[in-house]
């Protein structure tokens, strides 16, 4: 996460703004974000293949999450991720647990998190030169497609579903109790359109939610989101919301980054976020990452 100069925007940027500049500055002008959660939950043998993802191991080995959470701040990186993107009440529900049982793994999501956090600052307790470092946690909420998990995150293509009063259902509730969770921040991943942007600000307002929220779009071509949607529009919306402190970028071709940054700036003064992917793309019918080429924007 960087911050660059810039004009534009500062009127809109409120508390959630000012909080993310400081943990920024506090960090020497950067904040480091963790790497992939399901790559190195893979690499240390969980078994993924189910519509939860990464989610499954809250139910089946939240140690495995404790242990990349705590690699990654061994690592350097100055804010982890829950595992919470494709975690949602009625995804719980569709494998029998209860509203309730689905709400208390959603919480336990971050407080994996938080655990990670404290063992390793109790590692660290007793070094002679106190430790600085920021060290956040951002409690991920992923799209409605994410929830589907047939891809569709990836075009932004809801069909009967995309209006904004059933996207702010599908997300109140667990929104609510995430934030209940007290992380540092809330995570906005992977926004494949302008309406589901807009849903979050709405609910943000209504549930008067405290802690500062980023949003993080998805691009296919580095001019727009996935859905076709302008990524101009989009980071106005987020740019309009004083809960929101940072905007950015994530789930996209290194390829167009920085041409995103540029368009994002021309809207906003927040502080930005990058965490592109491999270049590779997703295909929902197969449900696995495709190596793409191109014969242009190669730097």
């Amino acid at each position: 996460m960087v911050v660059k100069s810039g004009g534009v925007g500062a009127a809109e940027e409120g508390a959630a703004g000012a909080a993310v500049r400081r943990w920024v500055e506090a960090g020497g002008g950067r904040l480091v974000l963790d790497g992939g959660l399901a790559t190195e939950l893979e690499a240390h043998g969980a078994d993924l293949n189910d519509p939860l993802w990464s989610a499954k191991c809250i139910l089946s080995s939240p140690h495995l999450i404790r242990k990349v959470h705590l690699d990654y701040i061994e690592a350097g990186a100055n804010i982890i991720i829950t595992a919470s993107y494709q975690a949602t009440i009625q995804g719980f529900q569709s494998k029998g647990f209860s509203k309730e049982q689905s709400e208390n793994l959603l919480t336990k999501s971050v407080e994996i998190a938080h655990e990670a956090r404290e063992m390793f600052l109790k590692q660290h307790s007793d070094q002679s030169t106190p430790m600085h470092r920021p060290i956040l946690v951002a409690a991920s909420i992923g799209s409605y497609g994410a929830y589907l998990a047939d891809g569709s995150e990836y075009s932004g293509d809801y069909g009967e579903a995309g209006t904004l009063e059933f996207l702010k259902d599908f997300h109140r509730r667990r929104l609510q109790v995430l934030a209940e969770a007290r992380p540092d921040l809330i995570a906005f991943e992977t926004i494949p359109n302008k309406l589901e942007a807009q849903a979050y600000v709405e609910l943000l307002e209504e549930c008067n939610i405290s802690i500062p929220s980023w949003f993080s779009f998805n691009s296919k071509d580095g001019v727009h989101v996935v859905s076709g949607d302008s990524l101009i529009e989009c980071a106005t919306i987020a740019n309009s919301c004083a809960k929101v402190g940072a905007v950015g970028i994530n789930c996209t071709p290194p390829r167009f980054i920085h041409s995103l940054i540029l368009t994002i700036r021309k809207v906003t003064d927040k502080p930005i976020l990058i965490y592109p992917n491999s270049g590779e793309r997703y295909d929902g019918e197969k449900k696995e990452w495709v190596v793409t080429y191109s014969i242009s924007n190669h730097y």
